[in-house]
């Protein structure tokens, strides 16, 4: 799992910040662009497609395990008349973002989901790209990826009721880079952008989700993350000199090289992005 010193580097930054080159709404996950081009509807496209997945009702109970600064809570509270949406985060500026927005019907907790006590248990659960936390490159390396990912899908089982279903949305890898500038700018992208995370690999999640998950659906959304990921530096260069004013030379270059590395890895297929609808194993073996 990402230490909170690494999530820190990802996440704590100042929010202002995320917020020049975000959607209005602050997602900094994929987008769905099934029938538009604009940033802010494919965003509310994603978490619409993510609903759906996770069977949610008004009066289900939702998890969203690693909830960023709340926009999915948001939306099912506000958009979607659920009644209860509790979110989970590592991250101090998320949490403290989300607690000073003071959102009806939402709860949230700043922990580590392997420390996650629930009073009660829930009826559906999302988790948009938080999963890329759950294994460290080193954990990977020694073997135990699919170990670290099935602890992960069993603690979400425990948190659940018969029946649930869980909407999983993740980046995964695909074609393994061969130009040695590219296998650079990857190792780059995750020690600088996301240090202790890694990216799972498809077949890592189809072999942990098992005891406890059934996969109903899979959807891959390779060109949806391209075109999110061109969106955001298109509107990250908008505010360059605002950014280099602000926060300086150094943090807008760096996410600058970010956010083209990402492009090149989607449009070469060295990476891609997955939703999973996932419905509870009532009976594990």
């Amino acid at each position: 799992m990402s230490s909170k010193a690494d999530l820190a580097v990802s996440y704590d930054l100042d929010p202002e910040f995320f917020r020049l080159w975000l959607d209005s709404r602050m997602n900094y996950t994929c987008a769905v662009f099934d029938d538009t081009d604009d940033l802010d509807a494919a965003q509310l496209a994603k978490l619409a497609v993510l609903h759906d997945f996770a069977q949610i009702t008004p009066d289900s109970r939702v998890l969203d395990i690693g909830c960023g600064w709340g926009n999915n809570l948001a939306y099912l509270t506000q958009e979607r008349q659920v009644a209860r949406a509790h979110g989970i985060t590592l991250s101090e500026a998320q949490y403290n973002d989300i607690v000073r927005r003071d959102l009806p019907g939402v709860s949230v907790s700043c922990v580590d989901y392997r420390d996650f006590e629930p009073s009660h248990t829930f009826d559906a659960v999302q988790s948009i790209c938080m999963i890329e936390h759950v294994c460290t490159p080193e954990e990977a390396r020694a073997g135990r990826a699919v170990a670290r990912y099935r602890d992960y899908f069993r603690r979400a089982w425990t948190w659940t009721s018969p029946g649930a279903y869980f909407a999983l949305q993740t980046g995964l890898r695909d074609r393994v880079p061969r130009r040695p500038e590219e296998v650079r700018e990857l190792r780059w992208l995750g020690e600088t952008i996301f240090p202790g995370g890694m990216t799972p690999r498809a077949e890592d999640i189809i072999m942990a989700v098992g005891p406890y998950w059934e996969v109903m659906q899979l959807r891959t959304r390779r060109e949806d993350y391209e075109r999110t990921t061109t969106h955001w530096r298109t509107r990250l260069r908008a505010h360059e000199e605002e950014i280099r004013n602000r926060w300086g030379d150094e943090l807008f270059e760096t996410y600058d090289r970010y956010l083209t590395c990402c492009i090149n890895s989607f449009a070469r297929r060295h990476m891609t992005l997955s939703q999973w609808r996932l419905r509870r194993v009532d009976d594990p073996e």
